[in-house]
Order: C-alpha cells, then sequence, then structure tokens
C-alpha cells in the first residue's frame, strides 16, 4: 500500500488509547456522588473525556456542588482510582504497534493529560514494553494541557523531530484537537462511540490499534500475518452462542490476556472456538460491530452479521487458520460453555 503521508516519530496518549482505564474506573465517581445523594450527568462526563486533572476536578465539584476544596476531593479519590488502575489493560493492537515501532526504530513518546505522578502508576501495566518510550510527558510538565498544542509541541521537541513530522495518536477529542494544532498528522481511537461523529478533523478515525496500517505513515508494515489472518492474544467469554449473542460478552477468565468486558474499540470479524453441550469444540466465525441506528449506539455481535457482511471469504480464512497450531492451540485451553 502506498504511503499517504510519511512520519518520522509516533506520540501516544495513554488513558483510553493505551490503557483500557476509562472503563475501569466508570464507575468511580458513581460511587461517591452517592455518598451525597447526588448521580453522575452523563453529558457532563463525557464532555470531561481527556480533560486536564485539575479542570476535571474542579469542574465535578462544580458541578455537583460538592462541599470539598480541590485538594480535599483529591485525597478522597485518589486511592479509589489508585485501585482500579491496577486492572487496567493494554487495549487490542496496542502492545503489537509499540513494540513493532520500537523494534524499526521508530522515535515514540507517551504524551498524556493525567499528572506524571498518576502515569508512573500505570506504566507498570505496560510490562517491559513500557520502556519503548524516550518521552514521557504529563499534563503537569507543560503551560497548558490538551486541548493545547503544548504537550505535543514539547514531546516533538525532545524527540529532535518537527512537529509536521510526527503522528500522535489519541482517544479523545481535547487531544485531537491539540495534536492538529500542532500541526502534527492524527489517528483517532474514540473511546466513545457515541462521539465518533465529533472527531473528524482526524486524519484518519480507526476502531482499534488493530486496525492501524503503519505503511499509510511512511513507517515499516507489520509481517505477522498468518494466510490473510492476524492472531491476536486469545479474548475468552462464556457467552451463549446462537445466531446473536448477548450485547454485555462479558469475559471471566482472570488471564492475563483477557478483558473483564469487550473493549468498546473491539470491531471486526473474528474466529475461533467455541465448546457445545452436544457437539463439543467447534469453530466459529463472530461479527463484533456497533449499531449506530439508534440514538445511543449498541454493541452488535452476531454469528451472521448484516453489517459487517462476513463473507464466504471471511469463512473460509478462518477455517483454514484454525487448522494451524498457531491459532488450533487456543481451544487446548478452552473450557467454557
Amino acid at each position: 500500500m502506498a504511503a499517504a503521508h510519511q512520519v518520522s516519530a509516533v506520540i501516544f496518549d495513554l488513558d483510553g488509547t493505551l490503557l483500557d482505564t476509562e472503563r475501569v474506573t466508570r464507575d468511580i465517581l458513581n460511587e461517591f456522588l452517592a455518598a451525597y445523594g447526588k448521580v453522575p450527568d452523563a453529558e457532563k462526563e463525557e464532555k470531561r473525556l481527556g480533560q486536564m486533572y485539575k479542570e476535571s476536578t474542579t469542574g465535578v465539584i462544580a458541578d455537583y456542588g460538592l462541599p470539598l476544596t480541590v485538594e480535599e476531593y483529591s485525597e478522597a479519590m485518589h486511592p479509589l482510582y489508585l485501585r482500579r488502575w491496577q486492572k487496567a489493560k493494554p487495549l487490542p493492537g496496542v502492545k503489537r504497534l509499540v513494540k513493532h515501532l520500537h523494534k524499526n526504530g521508530v522515535p515514540l513518546a507517551l504524551a498524556s493529560n493525567s499528572i506524571r505522578r498518576n502515569i508512573d502508576h500505570k506504566l507498570a501495566k505496560l510490562e517491559d514494553w513500557g520502556d519503548c518510550f524516550s518521552v514521557i510527558l504529563g499534563g503537569d510538565q507543560v503551560p497548558k494541557g490538551k486541548p493545547s498544542p503544548d504537550i505535543f509541541l514539547e514531546a516533538a521537541k525532545r524527540l529532535g523531530v518537527n512537529p509536521s513530522s510526527c503522528l500522535v495518536i489519541e482517544d479523545s477529542l481535547v487531544g485531537v484537537q491539540g495534536a492538529k494544532a500542532s500541526g502534527a498528522k492524527v489517528v483517532a481511537v474514540p473511546s466513545l462511540q457515541s462521539q465518533r461523529q465529533l472527531y473528524s478533523i482526524a486524519d484518519v478515525v480507526l476502531y482499534s490499534l488493530l486496525d492501524f496500517h503503519p505503511e499509510l505513515w511512511g513507517l515499516p508494515p507489520f509481517e505477522d500475518r498468518i494466510q490473510g489472518a492476524l492472531p491476536i492474544d486469545p479474548l475468552f467469554s462464556n457467552v451463549q452462542i446462537g445466531n446473536a449473542i448477548l450485547n454485555n460478552l462479558h469475559m471471566v477468565l482472570s488471564d492475563d490476556r483477557t478483558y473483564e468486558f469487550i473493549p468498546d474499540q473491539i470491531s471486526g470479524i473474528f474466529f475461533g472456538w467455541a465448546k457445545f453441550k452436544v457437539h463439543g469444540f467447534s469453530k466459529v466465525v463472530i461479527g463484533i460491530g456497533w449499531d449506530f441506528s439508534q440514538q445511543n449506539p449498541e454493541r452488535v455481535m452476531e454469528n451472521i452479521l448484516q453489517a459487517l457482511s462476513i463473507t464466504d471469504e471471511d469463512r473460509r480464512i478462518a477455517s483454514d487458520a484454525l487448522d494451524l497450531l498457531a491459532f488450533s492451540e487456543c481451544a487446548n485451553g478452552l473450557h467454557l460453555t
């Protein structure tokens, strides 16, 4: 595929881009406000996504009339977030992309609106590949956080490249706005599917980083597909398989490679193994996507999904791939019905 752009460095956001921290902390505010007899306003909380820590904290206190100072609120909330951050997992395609770029000598930076102290707590979840970033910046290390371009300009400066030569990968709208203001190219991977239409200023909008093609940006291409299929860390589920799969697809294994819930960014044609009560193990092809025809987008997961158009070729690729060792070994560990 011919490169549409040429970039020499990549800058990643952290929360909602590399780590699924936003999902694991989603109900903390609900629990905290309940003690004051209040409930979160979904619209206001969506607008807070990606804001600077102080801006977000001040907004919460004002919006809900909490009898707390910023310091008191932070002191009460920090331990709650700290415990939940330990449950955060890398989002699909992230580890693959970061390690691939680092292996090929592409300079990498991490630029987050989180304060640096909180970033350091979260970096432990990136395991050894957290060391791939030569520059790490928090929102408290620049004059203004996103949507100001300051953090991206500083990251580019420390990487020794021109901002226009950088590719920024972001999940929040304020992050995309700041990156574009810096002159960088931007790939958006929205955390909230209900807001996809707001990301038109990004150069490209993806569902997940499994859909990212480095060669389109003049970067070294991936070479890990096997007969047209991409091996990913297995996602184990206890759902009942039929023509339709329950929207609340729930992950139950505690292995490091599983998710408590299917991440919102997952979308596409997936295949694997199912264990049936009568027939035992069987190959399955599943479409996972979103129904945007509703006022509030809904998860759609089906064996036969018209919106995602599972084709005969998809079935053939899946069937052939599942006979290969790289894929068939997953069935050996499957013990769910």
